[in-house]
């Protein structure tokens, strides 16, 4: 299949720039995959379409302040940086920008979140083929606790803030109630409609909440730049798949009961594991790991039976994997989304991060 059909319209207004008042009241599309009818809901109805038994699973991961502000010395010229993953200790590798005229042994400075000079700084190690920089930061005792008053949120590029705009805004609603382990660079967005008292409802209706882990990288915003999709390199992501959430799918399996993932990272965690040799849905490997899975048309799905998820951007990976899973082992599963998406086009539903959310069941 080519990229370019997986292109869509979107008038620029619909691009949420903010979270509605209450998580949970965002709207949701259902999809009935098998009968191909949509149904046009509230997120607190998702316990409607769920049953005792079915178990969701989430994705835990806690967004880092990873947006950074400096100067490069000892010219004082400006520059942004995005943490992506960490390297060895105390070096991380980093998006940079503007970046073409750092060098290795370029030093920066680093000023806090209200533009005053910190302490921390960091010196370019080395830059990659991608364009991405190896810094390694000193200067404070400890680094990722230092985050918290230099670092910002990194939105979205399609969300527009001036710096400081809706800081304490953001700093809540773009993370889930459920956020512990900090690593990612951009939330799972499918689970910030969740409040603790809807989790709460699931579970006195029965429903299993479990975790996992993966930590989103700036990738998941990349558009796929080749021509034919099958030509895409995917970008690696760190996960930790628990031995209480395997168990739970393993239970639920067995009992005929439903794994619903919430997001695209859930389900590319699950769907990573049951592809490691021997694997199968009641015996999912554990631990941790990174995956470079990517499920696109005609891909088969082995362990997840319903994903709740957001409206993804034109020609993104995400949206190319929601396209396999409306029709499994099949191709025909864009075309069924993409006119789910003209359906929420006309009916005005908010699109990606603060936007709404889809239940394909």
């Amino acid at each position: 299949m080519r990229t370019a059909d997986f292109q869509y319209d979107l008038p620029p207004e619909l691009i949420a720039q903010h979270p509605v008042p209450n998580r949970d009241a965002s709207r949701l599309l259902v999809v009935h995959r098998k009968a191909g009818t949509l149904e046009h809901k509230q997120f607190r109805n998702l316990k409607d379409y769920l049953r005792p038994g079915d178990i969701l699973v989430v994705n835990n991961s806690k967004v880092l302040p990873a947006r950074l502000f400096g100067r490069r010395m000892p010219s004082g010229g400006r520059f942004e940086i995005l943490l992506l993953e960490p390297a060895t200790e105390g070096a991380w590798w980093c998006l940079l920008k503007p970046g073409k005229r750092v060098s290795s042994g370029s030093i920066l400075h680093f000023v806090d979140k209200l533009g005053r000079e910190s302490s921390l700084t960091a010196v370019v190690l080395e830059k990659n083929a991608e364009g991405h920089c190896k810094l390694q930061f000193s200067g404070v005792p400890n680094f990722m606790q230092s985050l918290n008053s230099i670092g910002h949120l990194p939105l979205p590029p399609y969300i527009q803030r001036q710096l400081g705009e809706d800081q304490g805004v953001d700093a809540d609603r773009y993370q889930t109630v459920y956020a512990r382990p900090e690593g990612s660079v951009a939330a799972p967005t499918a689970g910030l409609h969740f409040t603790v008292d809807l989790l709460n409802q699931l579970r006195d209706q029965g429903i299993g909440v479990h975790e996992l882990t993966l930590h989103v990288g700036a990738g998941t915003f990349q558009p796929v730049k080749s021509e034919q999709v099958t030509d895409h390199v995917m970008h690696a992501e760190r996960y930790e798949l628990p031995e209480s959430t395997a168990h739970a799918i393993a239970q639920a399996k067995t009992n005929g009961h439903r794994v619903v993932a919430v997001g695209t990272t859930s389900l590319r965690v699950l769907e990573s594991v049951a592809r490691i040799p021997n694997a199968t849905a009641t015996q999912l490997p554990t631990g941790s790991g990174t995956t470079r899975l990517f499920l696109h048309p005609p891909s088969d799905f082995h362990v997840v039976d319903a994903l709740l998820t957001n409206f993804h951007l034109p020609q993104s990976t995400l949206l190319m994997l929601v396209s396999a899973f409306m029709a499994p082992g099949e191709e025909r599963g864009r075309d069924i989304l993409l006119r789910a998406y003209r359906e929420a086009v006309e009916m005005k539903y908010r699109f990606f991060s603060y936007g709404d959310a889809m239940l394909l069941v």
